[in-house]
């Protein structure tokens, strides 16, 4: 039994490796840093240990308009996402010929770069001296005001942001609702066909459940592709972001490592673990609520 063990052991040792040098070092080496007050990066030092870092980062208010940006990104674009992949998926499931070809319709912009479908989205709402824009002139056509969704108010550049995010996600929602459908079995939809049981009601007493596991993975894993989100708003308003006032925390997290603010490692790192609290809590909170769900459900 001692040389099964011992053999076990061998197989996960380049795993164990693995993970203690680039997930466990690092976070111990973050939460060194986050405590270290006064760090020069340029000599290397620092003046004693505390919790001013959070304190400066909790109180910095770039810091703050960027979890407010990362909160109504999250709130808006997981729900939102999620709804419309389920409604889709739906419709794809419904559909006997071409299926497929519209699944890979549905799933190409996820293959698409995001920078690239960015510029896209830059070009179609941004407003210049030489252009109203593609989304202005259907709105102008359509008896409305123009507005620079860019450069303009904070309202315009967040509704650019939230509808960019939930086509970048979209298509992966699609993929997996449209399998975890797909794996449902039949016979229960025959069943209550026999029993003359109305779509809506087989949607809710029978899709809705077996596909519940799936729509609580999207979710969850929606809530921390949103808080991680950077790049859709690199690519929407460029590199500085504090001036545009659409930065995320991830973003100030960089900003303080290598932006034009950087050489403060200790506040980003204060940054990175009050982000790492924030998913965390999140997370727990989504897997209570999933099996409550699923101990209710059997």
């Amino acid at each position: 039994m001692e040389k099964k063990n011992l053999k076990a052991w061998l197989y996960l040792l380049p795993a164990l490796l693995f993970i203690g040098a680039f997930m466990v070092y690092p976070l111990i080496d973050v939460l060194i840093y986050s405590a270290e007050e006064g760090y020069n990066s340029a000599s290397q030092s620092f003046f004693g240990y505390g919790g001013y870092n959070y304190s400066f980062v909790l109180h910095d208010p770039y810091f703050l308009q960027a979890v407010k940006n990362t909160f109504i990104l999250v709130i808006i674009t997981v729900p939102l996402s999620t709804g419309l992949a389920l409604l889709i998926s739906l419709g794809l499931s419904s559909i006997e010929k071409l299926r497929e070809l519209y699944q890979t319709v549905f799933f190409l912009p996820y293959v698409t770069n995001t920078l690239a479908v960015g510029l896209v989205f830059m070009i179609l709402f941004r407003k210049t001296d030489y252009s109203e824009g593609l989304v202005n002139l259907l709105v102008t056509s359509l008896g409305g005001q123009s507005v620079d969704f860019i450069e303009g108010p904070y309202a315009a550049k967040m509704f650019v942001l939230c509808f960019y995010t939930v086509w970048i996600v979209l298509p992966f929602k699609i993929l997996i609702l449209t399998s975890a459908l797909a794996s449902v079995d039949k016979t229960y939809y025959s069943a209550a066909k026999l029993d003359g049981t109305s779509r809506f009601r087989m949607f809710t007493r029978i899709t809705l459940p077996m596909i519940s596991p799936m729509i609580f993975y999207l979710v969850i894993t929606g809530f921390i592709g949103a808080f991680k989100a950077y790049s859709d708003s690199v690519a929407l308003f460029g590199t500085d972001l504090n001036a545009a006032g659409m930065n995320t925390i991830v973003g100030y997290v960089y900003d303080m490592l290598y932006g034009d603010s950087g050489g403060y490692p200790s506040y980003a790192s204060a940054a990175a673990l009050i982000l790492f609290a924030i998913v965390m809590t999140i997370t727990a909170v989504n897997l209570i609520v999933s099996r409550k769900t699923a101990v209710r459900r059997y």
